[in-house]
């Protein structure tokens, strides 16, 4: 069996899929590794090295997809990949599929078996293949980076011959893996941190990292689904939150907005008469912004100055770290392509959720049931 590892062709996409070190690994297992050459294209891990791990180079895209009966990339294909994918092949990426309905449709109608990693249930089993959460310790950590530089103060307090300065107030609203680490940073760096989440039961792990709790009285009781991730909740019970944050929100240097709802648009958060309650000099850094944004300011890729205030919509933060992104990935990969393959081939148990909670199109259909209505709809 031929695993397939070719060049990320979306503007800015640094990571890829397959290491060295995983692509050593999976030779390992009986497998073939063809790795498409990429040169200066890939700096962060040298053509010579997939080599010396034993893979194999292959010249062109069209030659890799050709061969491999499983590709294994970063960001969701596009229609001219999908063109020169087989029949009856197999892809492994990060398909954001709610938003790249027609490629879904597309990969279908090639009869391409397709595993988004970014549907990983999150159970037990499956921490050592969850993608989204391997970023999102990269996002929250330069978010907090991001706000550092461009804030014109300095986080932590310092005591100086010239007076006291008092240390930056940073208010994290989402306490996934993204939120959670954002907190750790910005309490490394000396800043106060305060921090808001609709599923009660991470308030315990928040304050385990030295930051404070807010807003708990705005918390609902059906916040958390079966998957761990947040709910998307009744745009009543957004706007009582917003209500309840809003002091905080004024009160702070640095806003970090982290919350996501699969498959949905990002719950906005921070309303325009929110940020202009900000003082000026302060951040909204909102790492939602690829999904439309939790602020209502918020441009993706872009940084809108409100008043003073800068909303910056960082797109693809991980992607900015590629080394150790990249490390994670592939392990992630790796890790995926272990449960899947058995004696070099691949062996789906579809009764096994991590097998098919992330398989999307299988058999010139699409078989998972969200993505099924999304489309029908």
């Amino acid at each position: 069996m031929i695993i397939g590892a070719p060049r990320e062709i979306a503007p800015g996409e640094n990571r890829i899929a397959i290491t060295p070190d995983s692509a050593k690994k999976l030779i390992g297992l009986g497998l073939d590794v063809h790795v498409e050459v990429a040169g200066e294209h890939r700096p962060a891990f040298e053509d010579a090295a997939y080599e010396k791990a034993g893979a194999k180079l292959v010249g062109s895209a069209a030659e890799l997809y050709g061969a491999a009966d499983l590709i294994a990339k970063v960001q969701a294909t596009d229609s001219r990949e999908v063109e020169m994918m087989r029949e009856g092949s197999t892809l492994l990426c990060i398909l954001n599929p709610y938003a790249n309905l027609e490629i879904v449709r597309a990969l279908a109608d090639r009869g391409v078996t397709t595993f988004a990693m970014d549907l990983m249930p999150r159970i037990t089993r499956g921490q050592s293949m969850d993608v989204l959460s391997s970023m999102s310790t990269i996002t929250g950590y330069r978010a907090v980076l991001l706000a550092a530089l461009a804030l014109p103060k300095l986080m932590p307090m310092m005591m100086t011959a010239a007076g006291t300065l008092k240390p930056a107030r940073v208010l994290v609203l989402g306490a996934g893996v993204a939120g959670l680490q954002a907190i750790a940073t910005a309490r490394r760096l000396g800043a106060v941190v305060e921090a808001f989440d609709i599923r009660a039961a991470v308030k315990e792990q928040v304050e385990s990292l030295g930051a404070r709790f807010v807003a708990q009285e705005a918390i609902g009781g059906d916040a958390e689904d079966k998957g761990g991730y947040a709910r998307e909740q009744t745009e009543e019970q957004q706007a009582k939150q917003r209500e309840v944050l809003s002091k905080h929100i004024a009160n702070s240097d640095v806003v970090i907005c982290t919350a996501l709802v699969p498959g949905r648009r990002a719950p906005i958060l921070l309303t325009t008469e929110q940020v202009q309650r900000m003082s000026p000099g302060s951040l909204v850094i909102d790492l939602a912004a690829e999904q439309g944004g939790n602020c209502e300011l918020t441009e993706a890729g872009e940084i809108v100055d409100s008043n003073g205030v800068r909303v910056h919509g960082p797109v693809n933060v991980a992607s900015d770290t590629p080394v150790h992104a990249s490390q994670m990935l592939g392990r992630n990969f790796q890790n995926y392509l272990t449960h899947l393959v058995e004696e070099g081939q691949l062996k789906l148990d579809l009764e096994d959720e991590l097998t098919s909670g992330p398989l999307v199109t299988r058999g010139g259909k699409v078989v998972h049931d969200g993505v099924r209505a999304a489309l029908e709809a």
